[in-house]
């Protein structure tokens, strides 16, 4: 079972993640999200437990207990969304037409 861990403390390291969750049965991987430019994290990370029984154990008993001064938000991972890349095709850039501040074109529909 993949779980999602958010409202952590900067201070959290992954082998704090992996210990809270050891009690309630085999930890597959521990993983916090880390910030690429700062290198710092982003306060959140994913737990993957070895059993959806032992999952739901942890998350029960670990939604909304403090760590480090930060209650936890602790629940089932959702599955994570395709969404388009920044600067390929059809990714949000400025196509035929885009970019600028959108809107009418003042000059050319005054008249």
């Amino acid at each position: 079972m993949n779980i999602y861990v958010g409202n952590l403390s900067y201070s959290v390291t992954e082998d704090d993640l992996r210990a809270l969750f050891t009690e309630f049965g085999d930890v597959s991987s521990a993983k916090l999200i880390i910030d690429r430019d700062t290198g710092r994290s982003k306060g959140f990370g994913f737990v993957e437990m070895a059993s959806n029984d032992g999952g739901k154990k942890a998350i029960d008993a670990l939604h909304g207990r403090e760590v480090s001064g930060r209650a936890m938000t602790v629940n089932e991972a959702r599955p994570r969304e395709d969404r388009p890349r920044h600067g390929g095709p059809g990714g949000g850039g400025r196509g035929p037409g885009g970019g600028g501040r959108g809107g009418p074109n003042r000059n050319r529909d005054r008249y």
